[in-house]
């Protein structure tokens, strides 16, 4: 009886048991993150996903997965990986996300004059080359520490209306916490960009390796500087209410190969 139940058992298992970081991970939606499986060979393949470059771990210490980001702006459907060769196909979920009616007061932070409206294709370029940053270290952890600790006041991904006009959607996490709250990186990682810009205000990037960059914004002081390395636990800066921002709040984005996807799957905090 014993030796028949130990095969149920086995049988009743999948062929291969989902690790714990595609239980963290995999969230297949716009905006999301999908672990695919690359096996379990001795040295670990590359992949890339829209032709950008992709994050690939040891899961458990057995099979190498990549993890990727989905951008927002990806439709439910079949999306393909392709790693040393092969086409590996994901299936991406449908996912509706809540809006956001903001009312700002300087309406230059809804329709910018033609000098802001440079500035912020300036900013917007420098910011995006930090997002594209491919380093070749592997992440110190992918469970990732909360910067602050304070509830939410946003979520990822909210259609956004600012003086009833629709803008980008919310790409990172809202906390609400005090003016001056210390900001900790929630994984080592390295300054690798920072700026006072139009919208965000005071802001500082972390690259956390191959692609895995976090981003902090509004900030009423910055604590680091360019190249600095920071331990897990790092102070980063202050909160503050700098850029386009209501009162004092602390935004946090995580982009992984070039996607901003949802900061919540790395806190076990994701709602479907």
């Amino acid at each position: 009886m014993r030796l028949l139940a130990t095969l149920l058992l086995c049988l009743a298992l999948p062929a291969h048991a989902e690790g714990f970081l595609t239980r963290l991970l995999d969230k297949p939606v716009p905006g999301g993150v999908a672990v695919v499986p690359l096996g379990d060979g001795p040295v670990a393949p590359k992949a890339r996903y829209q032709g950008k470059p992709v994050l690939v771990v040891k899961e458990d210490g057995k099979r190498w997965i990549a993890v990727v980001g989905i951008p927002l702006s990806i439709k439910p459907g079949s999306q393909t990986l392709e790693a040393d060769g092969r086409q590996l196909s994901f299936t991406v979920g449908a996912k509706r996300y809540k809006e956001q009616h903001i009312t700002l007061k300087n309406k230059e932070q809804v329709n910018p004059s033609p000098a802001n409206l440079k500035r912020i294709e300036r900013e917007l370029a420098e910011q995006t080359s930090a997002y594209r940053l491919f380093s070749p270290g592997t992440p110190s952890n992918l469970l990732f520490d909360k910067p602050v600790n304070g509830p939410l006041s946003s979520r990822f991904g909210v259609r956004r209306f600012f003086n009833g006009e629709e803008r980008n959607p919310h790409a990172g996490l809202d906390f609400a916490v005090p003016a001056g709250t210390p900001i900790k990186s929630p994984a080592a990682g390295k300054v690798i960009l920072i700026g006072d810009y139009f919208f965000n205000g005071r802001t500082v990037f972390v690259d956390h390796g191959q692609g895995l960059i976090s981003m902090f914004c509004h900030l009423s002081k910055v604590d680091v500087q360019l190249g600095q390395q920071l331990p897990r636990g790092g102070v980063v800066g202050r909160v503050g209410a700098t850029g386009r921002a209501t009162g004092p709040h602390m935004h946090w984005n995580v982009s992984l190969n070039d996607a901003r996807v949802d900061p919540a799957i790395f806190i076990g905090a994701f709602e479907p």
